[in-house]
């Protein structure tokens, strides 16, 4: 019996190691191969977009980036991976970040038009959700597991930023899942169980935010009057007007969750 115990054991890793080294060939094999290019783009899924200059930039599945320079006709980049990208945020007209999954960081410099592949983290596929730049230099990506990289030289090169755990739990495991800031330069995070993470010093600490919401936080904007709007699961819409402190619900009359 101990035997047959053993070896079930056995075969039961062996079947996982099996997985997961399937898992990272074919990731490895989104990462060396450029993005397909679709038959009918505008009709795959989107998962993020942003403004370079007056051109929208649309991210999605398997490494689909559409531009659009009116609003009605798309096109496809070129984009030298096929990962899932997640994220996507512009500093100026032409200067902007793509993140994705296996912890892809793109950069164009060209308003999206091309594309070339930064970081990339395929052995443990620990996903990125969103990026944001303050300038050209400086920016912050978020992902799984309470995971955020910090560059200070366009991305070239991110850096862990260990965050402390949450109120009531012993390790930071959250899911971030947008970054943004305000015309001071704070920064804040969106995550799971109603959290939003807010550092004042450029990244360097965070503290978190109470919202009174206990849902996934997908989404969130710093308005131009300061105030600041998160939201997520069930329609959950959430306002502050002093930088994080306060927070009240945003009646939406519906129950579609907000990305």
């Amino acid at each position: 019996m101990k035997r047959c115990v053993a070896l079930c054991a056995l075969m039961a890793l062996g079947a996982v190691g099996a997985a997961q080294a399937a898992e990272t060939s074919a990731l490895q094999a989104l990462m060396t191969r450029p993005a397909p290019q679709q038959a009918q783009p505008q009709n795959e899924m989107l998962l993020a977009a942003a403004r370079a200059g007056t051109r929208t930039v649309a991210v999605g599945a398997h490494g689909l980036v559409l531009l659009s320079d009116d609003g009605q006709r798309f096109r496809q980049a070129s984009v030298p991976v096929g990962l899932t990208l997640t994220g996507v945020t512009f500093v100026d007209d032409r200067t902007g970040w793509a993140t994705g999954h296996a912890g892809a960081i793109l950069r164009t410099d060209d308003a999206g038009e091309h594309w070339t592949l930064q970081r990339s983290d395929f052995a443990t596929d620990q996903p990125l959700f969103s990026v944001h730049f303050l300038n050209k230099d400086e920016g912050w990506a978020v992902g799984l597991w309470s995971l955020v990289l910090h560059t200070r030289d366009g991305g070239k090169t991110w850096e862990r930023t260990p965050l402390p755990p949450p109120p009531g739990s012993h390790k930071a495991d959250l899911n971030l899942f947008k970054v943004f800031a305000d015309a001071q330069g704070t920064l804040y995070v969106t995550a799971e169980r109603g959290h939003v993470l807010r550092s004042s010093d450029r990244g360097a600490t965070w503290e978190y935010l109470v919202t009174g919401y206990q849902g996934s936080l997908w989404t969130g904007v710093a308005l131009a009057d300061g105030s600041l709007l998160v939201a997520g699961l069930r329609g959950s819409m959430y306002r502050s007007g002093d930088g994080g402190r306060n927070w009240a619900a945003v009646p939406l009359g519906q129950s579609s969750s907000i990305t």
